[in-house]
Order: C-alpha cells, then sequence, then structure tokens
C-alpha cells in the first residue's frame, strides 16, 4: 500500500497522464481482492492499471481510484513430464517470467521476450510477437469478477481469445489476479531449442531458415535485439522508447477487398476464418501508414508526440507531450489511412 499519489506519467511507458484523485498498490493477492471488492461495492470510478505500457493515461489525471497491481510470484504447479504449468501472479513483469522460462529451458514463451507490462495484462490482448502468442500457452486466468465480486477461474476456451482480443476487451469487467500456463520442458537450461521459428525476420535475425529451430537463449537475444532496433525496448536516453508500443493493430479484410489494394502490400493469412464468407487476410499497418504520406519522425507542427524514428507504427513522446497530443496524431494517421485505403486502423492500446 501507498499513500503518495503519483502523477500517471510516471506510471506509464507514454509517460503522459495526471495526478488521479485516490491511488492504491496491493502487493499480495489477497490484499488485491480485498481492496478491489471494496472498490467495487463503493460503485466509486476505477482504473485497473498494471505496467501502464498499453495506456494513454488522460492529462486531467482520473477523477477514481487507480488500482496498482503489484503483485509477484512465480509457483510452479504438478503438471505430465515433459511439460511444465505455472501460476503466475498478475502483477509479476512479464519480461522477468520470460527470462526465468528461458533460463530453466521452459519453451513456448521465448519470442515474447522484451515485451513491457505486468503478466496479468497479457490475456487481455492475447499478447504476440515473431509467431508465438498467449493463446498458445495460456491455460486459465483467476478473476474477481466485479459483477459478483466473486472470484473465480476462467478457463482459456472461456475467453474469446483472438488477434490483440480477448472478453476483456468486450464489456466483460473482473481484475484478473493470476495466469496460469503450460509451457514444454524442452531442456535443462536456456541451450535447449525451442519451436520452429515460424517468422521470417526473426529467422534472418538468427541466421537459419524460416522453420528451423534455435536454442532458446539465442532467440530471446534476437527478438530482444529487434525490439531494441524498433525502439521498443525501454531506454531513458532514447525517447523513441517512451511509446505503447505499437499504436494500431494490423487492420483484417476479406481477401477480395486486400486484392484492391497495391500489389506491394504485405498480407498474411488469417488462422481462424470465418465458417461463412470471403476469406480473411491480414495487412499491415505499418505499411498503410507508411504509404498514406507519413514516415518516421512525422509529427504535426508543434506537437511533441511523433512517429517514432525507428518504427512506423509507434507514437512517441518526445518529451513534455500531452495526452492530447499523442491523441491528436494518432487521429490523423487514422484519417490519412482513411482517406487513402478505406481502412479504419483501430488503436492497439487502451485510451482513456
Amino acid at each position: 500500500m501507498t499513500d503518495s499519489i503519483p502523477a500517471l506519467s510516471e506510471l506509464t511507458t507514454l509517460h503522459v497522464g495526471g495526478v488521479p484523485a485516490a491511488f492504491i498498490a496491493p502487493e499480495t493477492e489477497a490484499e488485491l481482492v480485498e481492496v478491489a471488492r471494496e472498490l467495487w461495492s463503493r460503485g466509486e470510478p476505477w482504473l485497473i492499471l498494471g505496467g501502464g505500457s498499453n495506456t494513454v493515461a488522460p492529462d486531467d489525471g482520473f477523477e477514481g481510484t487507480v488500482l496498482r497491481v503489484m503483485t509477484r510470484g512465480i509457483e510452479r504447479l504438478e503438471a505430465p513430464a515433459g511439460e511444465v504449468r505455472l501460476r503466475v501472479q498478475a502483477g509479476e513483469p512479464w519480461d522477468y517470467l520470460v527470462s526465468v522460462a528461458v533460463d530453466n529451458g521452459w519453451a513456448g514463451i521465448e519470442t515474447l521476450s522484451g515485451i513491457p507490462g505486468s503478466t496479468g495484462a497479457v490475456p487481455v490482448q492475447n499478447v504476440g510477437a515473431y509467431g508465438q502468442e498467449a493463446a498458445s500457452v495460456l491455460v486459465a486466468v483467476d478473476v474477481l469478477d466485479a459483477e459478483s465480486l466473486e472470484t473465480r477461474r476462467l478457463e482459456a476456451s472461456e475467453l474469446a481469445l483472438g488477434y490483440r482480443d480477448s472478453i476483456f476487451k468486450h464489456g466483460y469487467e473482473g481484475l484478473i489476479t493470476a495466469v496460469e500456463l503450460r509451457l514444454t520442458q524442452a531442456g535443462p537450461d536456456a541451450s535447449a531449442e525451442g519451436a520452429p521459428i515460424a517468422y521470417s525476420q526473426l529467422a534472418a535475425a538468427l541466421g537459419v531458415e524460416l522453420g528451423a529451430r534455435a536454442s532458446l537463449a539465442a532467440t530471446r537475444d534476437a527478438v530482444i535485439a529487434l525490439r531494441r532496433s524498433k525502439g521498443m525496448v525501454l531506454d531513458p536516453s532514447d525517447p523513441d522508447t517512451f511509446s505503447a508500443g505499437s499504436f494500431f493493430t494490423n487492420p483484417i479484410v476479406p481477401e477480395p477487398f486486400a486484392r484492391a489494394l497495391p500489389g506491394d502490400g504485405p498480407r498474411w493469412p488469417v488462422a481462424d476464418q470465418p465458417t461463412h464468407g470471403p476469406v480473411l487476410v491480414k495487412l499491415s499497418a505499418a505499411w498503410l501508414i507508411e504509404h498514406s504520406g507519413i514516415g518516421r519522425g512525422f509529427a504535426l507542427p508543434g506537437s511533441r508526440a511523433a512517429v517514432s524514428s525507428k518504427h512506423t507504427l509507434a507514437l512517441t513522446n518526445r518529451g513534455g507531450a500531452t495526452a492530447r497530443e499523442i491523441v491528436q496524431l494518432a487521429t490523423f494517421i487514422q484519417a490519412r489511412v482513411s482517406n487513402d485505403f478505406g481502412i479504419n486502423l483501430q488503436p492497439e492500446p487502451v485510451i482513456l
């Protein structure tokens, strides 16, 4: 718990946001549940905040209580031979969990290295990168239901996990208190090989053929290097890293619509296809932004928010930017892409 009230700019990777009316940071699961129950029973405005890496906080602060999840702990559960089951507290930093898994030869999340934020936020977004996503290893989550105020276990099959999507983004209100994962015991340590590399950029960085295998350690190092080259690893000396990561999701459109776009635009097949209607494909939001005339480093006149100089998909705080400036830039980009391609880019972070 804490009596001080930090500004949201101190708690988010975009470094924007004013001071909330109240702030609580429980450090145990029991305390977290107790505090959340009390908040919800009073019916006051509340905001759950983890690592703050996927949030655009308002300049005027928040007229309610910010509940920051600080609970930590990694518990190994009983599992069949060759399998590793983990129950991870929601406040455990995600990248620390990945590092523990790699060091112990546990495969399944190595390409999700370097992603900021807390473990409890991972199922909300169904976080994915370089060929892996949370849905492939997620068993269940423990949640405190905001309506019943009771704790319950939700199996992964109940979460409607999709591309950067889950029930938590479609009206279900609950606080994730712990996450259960199923990993593979690939070997005794980080020298063990993980799954076949399924992403061409990562394969190139590792110097292997697509579909080949690499050690967990080498894969983690390569992923972090790739993320660093895109300004996606926090560096206090580099304003390109003051971002919420990729600001827009890659749009999914009907294949006939994609055929009408310029032929050199990247497109990828979508795993979960509808039972009726046209085939769906995923487009590159970064390509759409660049080909609408917005390049790296672009900023609106007088604004302190800018597109990253390393990665077109990231919007950055160049120093003293406000949330309003971030949103203005995002809105401008959406309008340009919509005008040029008829596609409405959807923001990935939560804009409060």
